[in-house]
């Protein structure tokens, strides 16, 4: 997806996506360079990483690709240290890398319960940890940073056998609050993206017949978003002016309902 535009918001802002490769990390990826953002992907797959670097340097734009598992502390920290060496820091980072694994909690899918957790929250908490200092750097001298966080309508709404998943969405959104009352006096604004259902990889991880059936089933009474729906509203999130922060944004296909 080229976003390339003679319009650039963002230009001179160093941008870290995580999940980039593949979905909505990889379409805001793309569009935040289109604004004019140099842009650091991060996820664990390196050849795709390396077609996205290829696809946004070919359409003008800059990025660099850095293989990384989010849930690998150490690999965060020495990957926020590159990017404080090599391009001097961020001041926008998309947290995005997660998964999705419904199952009714009888079923004590244990092992899914646990990689939820450790993908969605802790992986979400070890680059927060990584890339505060220095989102809080770039705003005192800059006036302004962004950290984007993705969580989902099921951090506000029920749906049956998503329980967990649902758990470790409501745990961003509040986490979101609150960093942003943590960080705002220090010009860091940050956000929650709730999106409802986006047509990802995310359900080809499904393994649940049941969540399975509803998923298909809903494809036939809505037009599901696309990851570049999302892509489009993270950039518009972080083109605001520095005085102006969107706290959360829900982004639902026009005919879901909840």
């Amino acid at each position: 997806m080229s976003t390339h535009t003679s319009v650039r918001p963002l230009s001179g802002r160093v941008a870290v996506v995580t999940g980039a490769s593949s979905g909505i990390g990889e379409a805001t990826a793309e569009h935040l360079a289109g604004l004019g953002a140099r842009v650091v992907v991060m996820a664990r797959r390196e050849d795709r990483l390396v077609d996205l670097v290829a696809r946004i340097e070919k359409d003008g734009g800059e990025a660099l690709a850095l293989p990384v598992d989010v849930t690998d502390r150490a690999a965060v920290r020495a990957a926020a240290e590159r990017i404080a060496t090599d391009l001097g820091g961020a001041d926008l980072l998309f947290n995005n890398a997660g998964v999705m694994l419904p199952a009714p909690v009888e079923e004590l899918a244990t092992e899914q319960w646990q990689r939820q957790i450790d993908l969605n929250v802790t992986g979400l908490m070890n680059v927060i940890g990584a890339f505060t200092p220095q989102l809080v750097e770039a705003a005192a001298s800059r006036g302004v940073a962004d950290l984007i966080n993705t969580s989902s309508i099921a951090a506000q709404n029920i749906f049956p056998n998503f329980a967990v998943y649902s758990a470790t969405k409501a745990y961003v959104t509040h986490l979101s609050r609150h960093l942003r009352a943590e960080l705002g006096a220090k010009n860091v604004r940050v956000s929650a993206v709730e999106p409802g259902i986006v047509g990802t990889e995310l359900q080809s991880h499904v393994t649940d017949a049941g969540a399975l059936a509803w998923l298909e089933d809903s494809k036939e009474t809505m037009e599901w978003l696309t990851p570049e729906d999302v892509a489009r509203t993270v950039g518009f999130v972080a083109s605001l002016p520095p005085r102006a922060n969107l706290q959360q944004v829900t982004l639902m296909p026009t005919a879901q309902a909840a």
